[in-house]
């Protein structure tokens, strides 16, 4: 493989960026060093070591774009985005630093201009950060218009906007993007008298097509009248590792569930990006343990009171554990306290509760009314099968039931499963396919719109609705 080929793969340019920002970091620190100890511009009173606080900073610069989403991979990004991304990561670090150095300046009462040092730091850093990056971004951009790199791509529909689009993806290589093809809604389609374009088959063809030709982008155009005909394609492809983008007049029908992008003046429009910020999931994972731990703590009285209830009510086990699909559709085992009949489902098979179903307990019910039966669910959130916010996790008999009659409910299998979350709020257990179908449109909308903010917002509601015994 060439080299040039390596460096446009996605996964290295990940590691490009992180080679590019240590040896920024390395020289701006360099220089500054220099400036404040062989300058002789200030007095020192301790002249520092210089390779400790480099490797230090170094370390810490790493993390600060890590929780910035500078590693996040992208197929283009605006370098004017780019800058304002690091202009941020660096002012932020820099900030920190000032407030760090302030009060050891303060401890030992030295007279250094900490102020004019942060400053000067700063300038330096975000120079050569951003000056790398941008430059590797400007080479990406000139490959990219000199053919070299691009993505495979497919346009969906034959007709006289999809010409148009693969026109203007053609007027703008620096997009990245290599049309191999044209995808026909239906077998009988073609809009076109164009006989030149290669139509390589129908949408109820798209997974096979996506796979043979190794397409890394499916780019939709559609006329007014097949608006429709969304979900049918994005179900043919929800299960491939693509990234969907549409034409911006189809915005009105997935209002809520896409997010605008739009590069070198060319607007697509991508739908179902993970749109979650590196930090606010490292702030998720973090809320998820110190909540967890904090609630298994202050509950634990509870499990005596609660294990004798159960027993006394109807014999079996306190806590029954059951195999659930999780995220990426990783079966796991989830653990509640015990609130139907023991062997309830041994006659019947995995079923659906119902409303006033007659193998809930009377302590189960009132444990499924007040959310605790779900305590022991905290011990998988510590293990990191579950999250406190999600779609709730489903038994795998019915996953793959539900995947063929419900579009689009593989794509909850994107995100950790939750005890609770925004379909578990606005509505109860699941009792038939309509339920599910409607819960699917709930999980959708938090998973396109997901964000430590609303995670927030769910576990409030979650405690008033437990306050107010609205549980099922």
């Amino acid at each position: 493989m060439k080299f040039v080929d390596i460096i446009m793969q996605k996964k290295s340019e990940k590691y490009v960026l992180f080679t590019l920002d240590i040896l920024s970091i390395a020289i701006a620190y360099t220089l500054y060093f220099y400036f404040r100890v062989k300058s002789g511009m200030l007095e020192i009173d301790v002249k520092p070591e210089f390779l400790a606080p480099l490797v230090a900073t170094t370390v810490y610069w790493v993390i600060i774009f890590t929780f910035f989403g500078l590693y996040r991979l992208w197929h283009v990004r605006s370098r004017v985005d780019e800058f304002i991304a690091i202009f941020k990561a660096v002012s932020l670090g820099s900030l920190l630093l000032f407030f760090v150095i302030f009060l050891d300046d303060q401890r030992y009462g030295t007279n250094q201009p900490t102020r004019l040092l942060i400053i000067i730091y700063w300038s330096m850093l975000l120079v050569f950060v951003s000056g790398a990056r941008l430059s590797f971004r400007s080479i990406k951009r000139g490959l990219f218009e000199s053919g070299l790199g691009l993505e495979h791509a497919i346009i969906v529909g034959v007709n006289s906007k999809a010409v148009q689009l693969f026109e203007n993806v053609k007027k703008y290589p620096a997009l990245g993007y290599k049309v191999v093809g044209f995808v026909r809604l239906n077998d009988s389609q073609n809009d076109v008298e164009d006989q030149s374009l290669n139509v390589l088959g129908s949408t109820e063809e798209l997974a096979a097509i996506i796979a043979a030709n190794d397409i890394d982008d499916v780019l939709i155009a559609f006329e007014s009248s097949e608006h429709d005909k969304l979900l049918d394609v994005i179900s043919h492809i929800e299960n491939s590792r693509v990234s969907i983008k549409i034409l911006p007049d189809m915005y009105d029908i997935i209002s809520g569930q896409a997010r605008t992008s739009q590069i070198y003046g060319f607007p697509l429009i991508e739908i179902m990006p993970h749109i979650m910020q590196p930090w606010e999931e490292s702030a998720k994972r973090v809320m998820d343990i110190v909540i967890s731990i904090l609630i298994l703590i202050t509950t634990a009285p509870l499990w005596f009171i609660i294990g004798i209830a159960i027993k006394i009510n109807s014999p079996g086990p306190l806590v029954y554990s059951q195999e659930r699909v999780g995220k990426d559709g990783k079966v796991f085992r989830m653990h509640k306290f015990r609130s139907m009949k023991q062997d309830a489902e041994s006659k019947t098979g995995p079923v659906w509760a119902t409303e006033n179903d007659p193998r809930i307990t009377s302590v189960g019910w009132f444990l499924r009314k007040t959310r605790l039966d779900e305590i022991p669910q905290f011990f998988d959130v510590l293990r990191g099968d579950m999250s406190l916010v999600g779609p709730r996790p489903e038994r795998p008999a019915f996953v793959e039931k539900l995947a063929k009659e419900v579009p689009l409910y593989k794509r909850r299998l994107i995100v950790k499963p939750g005890i609770t979350g925004w379909a578990q709020i606005k509505q109860g257990y699941d009792t038939s396919i309509e339920d599910v179908k409607s819960k699917v449109r709930y999980d959708i909308f938090y998973i396109e719109n997901m964000s430590f903010r609303m995670d927030l917002k769910i576990l409030i509601m979650t405690v008033y609705v437990m306050i107010a015994g609205k549980g099922n």
